[in-house]
């Protein structure tokens, strides 16, 4: 069985503006439909039970836009208004604590804004990762232009580190699978839903957990794009079609 997803939805997109300031950045059309839309379809496909989009700048577009899901290309949606509930984004680490009481043990994280159509929302991953010790399963990718530095190392036992020295790094491509005690005492201090809206980042509570070797991975080798100026939406607006 697949497990829900937590689809990141809530951020203001600063680069690309003009193009955001009247659309939120998941609803940029790319290759005939919204960019979030291409995402919702493959997690449809995957039999994801149930998809969480977190939201704040113009939320209520793409809830708007997808409704309750439950449709011939679309999941069970959900929705986590940061924005109507405290009136900003809470980054992801604040989002998915606010998000908590409605995801189970181990769900799925990715990102609204990222162009990745040949991942696959695979169950078997799932699978793998609950028999797992690991509080997180990250999905690299190599290095991007415009982020040539990377962010982790993966070693050949299939463990994330920050890297030591001169060891090759990747990129996160902001697709991974979680257990929420990552997101519980000792390692997040934020009550369960997060009812302050606390602003709390990811990449801590990662680093913290690769220290003590609790997060795994590997790589994802197929197109991927982080959607994050307009340069890029029109790149990739002006090649191919999704496949």
């Amino acid at each position: 069985m697949n497990a829900p997803v937590l689809l990141l939805a809530a951020g203001r997109g600063e680069r690309m503006r003009p193009l955001t300031d009247s659309c939120p950045k998941p609803l940029l059309p790319v290759r005939g439909q919204a960019l979030m839309g291409h995402a919702l379809t493959r997690m449809r496909q995957a039999q994801v039970p149930q998809v969480i989009i977190n939201t704040a700048w113009l939320g209520e577009q793409i809830e708007s836009a997808f409704g309750r899901g439950e449709t011939q290309h679309l999941p069970p949606i959900r929705y986590s208004h940061e924005g109507q509930d405290f009136g900003h984004a809470l980054e992801t680490a604040g989002g998915i604590a606010r998000a908590l009481p409605l995801l189970p043990e181990v769900f799925w994280v990715a990102a609204g804004d990222v162009w990745a159509p040949d991942f696959a929302f695979d169950p078997r991953c799932v699978a793998q990762f609950q028999h797992s010790q690991a509080l997180a399963h990250l999905w690299l990718v190599p290095n991007p232009d415009h982020h040539p530095q990377g962010d982790y190392a993966l070693d050949e036992r299939g463990r994330v580190s920050l890297g030591r020295g001169d060891e090759r790094r990747l990129t996160y491509s902001t697709i991974g699978l979680y257990r929420r005690s990552l997101f519980e005492a000792p390692w997040l201090d934020i009550p369960s839903g997060n009812p302050e809206g606390v602003v709390a980042p990811l990449a801590p509570l990662q680093r913290a957990a690769m220290a003590s070797g609790l997060v795994t991975g590997a790589v994802y080798n197929g197109e991927w794009m982080d959607v994050g100026t307009p340069e890029r939406l029109a790149h990739l607006n002006a090649t191919g079609s999704e496949h």
